[in-house]
């Protein structure tokens, strides 16, 4: 289930703010999509990500695919966990297998985000 209070891009990846800071991750339904996922290549702590740019890459059994930011920021923390347990992402994309934390610089630039349900409507997911 998608937590209610977090927020969704068309690209499938999912943010939840907690005031300026916010974490990043794919959703469920990417994830399913993708398959099995074999490696997951993220920026570095006080890298900057622009939203709607890519700012890594997860590479699953299927294909390769580019992750996009859902806000402008800079990179806290980044879930290092992942560079050994990569399918963290399959088995729990709201919780462990988070991908980065954003201290957010626009935080307006979240009402371009869309709600659960908005969310649900775009993939068929209900």
């Amino acid at each position: 289930m998608h937590p209610e209070n977090y927020h969704f891009t068309k690209e499938h990846e999912w943010i939840n703010l907690e005031g300026d800071k916010g974490t990043v991750g794919i959703t469920d339904y990417a994830q399913k999509q993708l398959g099995d996922i074999v490696f997951v290549e993220l920026p570095s702590e006080g890298d900057t990500v622009q939203k709607g740019k890519p700012f890594g890459v997860v590479e699953s059994v299927k294909s390769v695919s580019d992750l996009y930011a859902p806000l402008t920021g800079r990179v806290a923390r980044v879930n290092t966990r992942l560079t050994d347990e990569p399918e963290l992402v399959n088995q729990d994309p709201y919780g462990e297998g988070w991908l980065i934390v954003v201290e957010v610089t626009d935080p307006a630039e979240a009402e371009g985000l869309m709600s659960l349900a908005e969310y649900e409507s775009l993939t068929g997911k209900s």
